[in-house]
């Protein structure tokens, strides 16, 4: 059966990287799929059958495992969520691809292109649906900005403006970040929040069509926050990426490392008729809590522009809970489940597969090269 196949009942998840003691998949998923109808979180696996178990009495989990690959054998599991560390995506996706699961993986899908590549052509051979967990894709307020641009609300757009914190990346680490500081681990300033933010301004104005890039570490040693010892970082800290869109309009990017006293997150989108503002107050404004702003024609102030109710894709119970890190990814989860069930058709509205994933780490080469050679560099094959 591939996994385009609806499932009779609910979608059984099993998870990747669960853990009692928190994290992403227990801040994120855990509350996203109880808080949606349709899916069942029923299986987990961590690295250990201890952990395994600590995690599945916490969560009222009833299947546990000590690997991933004895989980994506699991006839109990129609859906496999990857939600570990980036450097170990490709050993520990490619066995549930193998055993023939669907796969939502979080972002980025893998160390490097040829790596997503590798899953993505795997996924692709055996027919199966895929996700990635570009989740701001699926955001409320995003998804409403885009139709405000498509509808005409300022205008023929003429530029767009962001600048954003990276949160990591500063003049410190942790132990839990420590992987961080390594350039080659794939989890970078440039694959993870500047990989959340382009996509989003891709989908709600469209891909690049060429782009001029500087990316900097001007922090090569940094401090552990407890200890004070001193650390190397490969890792880039600054990042800015000017360029065209396909629309001819002209953009603007800039990733700083750290935090910022002054601005977590500012994105303007500016046009002939008009001006849209979306800001967050956090570094990873990707996770929901945004604040859409506009005014167009004879109105001179900026004005906080609602969500529509029907932006919320039938999940009124999250209306108020926006600031929640589950917020946008369960309205990916609900997308998602659209699809499997054939709700959806593939393709549909941009949802983000291992394809897509492909796509934008191709475009994050791009920007790698045209930073290493100084250089402009034109997009090609870049999807929606």
């Amino acid at each position: 059966m591939t996994s385009f196949s609806p499932p009779q009942g609910p979608i059984r998840v099993g998870v990747v990287g669960l853990s009692a003691s928190g994290g992403w998949a227990a801040a994120a998923h855990v509350p996203a799929l109880a808080g949606l109808d349709g899916y069942e979180l029923r299986a987990l696996s961590a690295s250990s059958d201890e952990s395994a178990r600590a995690a599945g009495e916490k969560y009222a989990v009833p299947l546990t495992f000590s690997s991933a690959e004895e989980l994506a054998r699991s006839e109990e599991v129609d859906l496999v969520v990857v939600t570990v560390r980036v450097p170990q995506h490709l050993e520990l996706i490619r066995p549930a691809l193998e055993a023939g699961k669907r796969v939502f993986s979080e972002w980025p899908l893998a160390t490097d292109l040829a790596q997503a590549e590798e899953l993505a052509d795997l996924a692709h051979r055996r027919g199966l649906l895929t996700a990635v967990g570009l989740q701001a894709r699926s955001s409320p307020p995003l998804r409403y900005l885009r139709a405000l641009i498509a509808e005409g609300y300022v205008g023929r757009v003429l530029s767009t403006s962001m600048l954003a914190s990276g949160g990591y990346w500063g003049a410190t680490y942790d132990d839990s970040h420590a992987y961080l500081l390594d350039v080659t681990s794939g989890a970078t300033l440039l694959s993870i929040p500047f990989g959340h933010s382009v996509d989003a301004l891709a989908m709600v104005l469209g891909e690049f069509r060429e782009v001029s890039a500087h990316i900097e570490n001007l922090r090569p040693q940094v401090t552990h926050v407890t200890s004070g010892a001193v650390a190397a970082k490969g890792a880039e800290d600054q990042i800015a990426v000017t360029g065209l869109l396909a629309s001819g309009a002209v953009a603007a990017v800039h990733l700083r490392g750290g935090e910022s006293r002054a601005t977590a997150f500012h994105w303007e989108i500016n046009g002939t008729d008009g001006d849209l503002v979306v800001k967050a107050g956090q570094a990873q404004w990707w996770s929901g809590r945004l604040r859409l702003y506009g005014a167009r024609g004879n109105d001179r102030v900026l004005t906080e522009l609602p969500v529509p109710a029907a932006y919320q894709r039938s999940l009124p119970q999250w209306t108020e809970r926006s600031a929640e890190p589950a917020y946008n990814v369960v309205h990916e989860y609900a997308l998602l489940r659209d699809r499997i069930t054939g709700d959806l058709a593939p393709d549909t509205d941009g949802f983000p597969d291992f394809r897509h994933a492909v796509r934008r780490h191709r475009m994050l080469e791009n920007i790698r090269e045209a930073a290493r050679t100084g250089r402009k560099v034109t997009l090609t094959q870049q999807g929606s």
